[in-house]
């Protein structure tokens, strides 16, 4: 079922086969349903500094640095990038107003596969542009002994946020990984971008307003409609994996 997709990224990237070790899984969109939260936040505060940026456009730009972001925006509308000072104002702004809505749950499905692949002798990791510093008891709250602190990658561990595929080749070198030993799990067109540049198997799960072919233009070599459904899918995955 899924053979196409895995001959076509080993032929692509020369590789005899791909000998799975670990999944490498970003976080907003993917383990926690904290999207909407985030594209309101940017959607209404972008707004209230004289800026036009749609909830579906933040979708688009998930994974971008802060300052990144506002300055797209500002070029595109004031036809220069926003000062040092509007930056930090106009993300502070977004942080207090995101930080006031209720914290997203679990992504529907999220648990169930994490638990399969732990089961399954792979190891999880964590690869995500966010720099909280709670990001582990929240993930040990809501995933209970999946993860490992040294095998995450956060905003604190690389220079370069996505599209770059620095955070993604961050991971393969915190778990001395070779690029077809990991699989990468992605819900936004940058995050697909990242793992694909570090040449990394990457699947795409549609988790937001973004059409399929959004993510499959960003180089995913597999695409679900949803979190439940990579889950119901995962084993025949698997198999064909192994027969790759």
């Amino acid at each position: 079922m899924y053979k196409e997709a895995i001959n076509h990224y080993l032929q692509k990237t020369g590789h005899t086969g791909i000998h799975l070790k670990a999944v490498l899984f970003d976080m907003d969109g993917v383990l926690f349903n904290s999207m909407p939260n985030h594209a309101e936040a940017w959607h209404k505060t972008m707004a209230k500094y004289g800026f036009t940026l749609s909830r579906e456009e933040a979708y688009m730009h998930e994974g971008r640095t802060g300052a990144a972001t506002i300055n797209i925006v500002s070029r595109r509308e004031r036809g220069h990038d926003a000062t040092e000072e509007e930056i930090k104002k106009i993300y502070h702004t977004k942080s207090e107003l995101f930080n006031q809505y209720p914290q997203a749950e679990r992504m529907p499905g999220a648990l169930e596969i994490l638990t399969k692949i732990k089961e399954g002798g792979l190891t999880p990791m964590i690869v995500t542009g966010s720099g909280q510093t709670s990001l582990l008891d929240r993930l040990n709250h809501n995933f209970p002994n999946i993860f490992r602190k040294e095998l995450m990658v956060t905003a604190f561990d690389v220079k370069y946020g996505k599209p770059n595929p620095e955070p993604y080749l961050m991971a393969l070198k915190k778990g001395n990984l070779k690029p077809n030993e990991a699989i990468v799990v992605e819900n936004a067109p940058l995050g697909v971008e990242a793992g694909a540049a570090a040449g990394i198997f990457t699947i795409a799960v549609n988790t937001g307003p973004l059409p399929d072919q959004a993510l499959l233009n960003s180089g995913a070599n597999l695409l679900f409609p949803s979190m439940p459904d990579f889950n119901e899918h995962w084993q025949t995955f698997l198999n064909d994996l192994s027969l790759g």
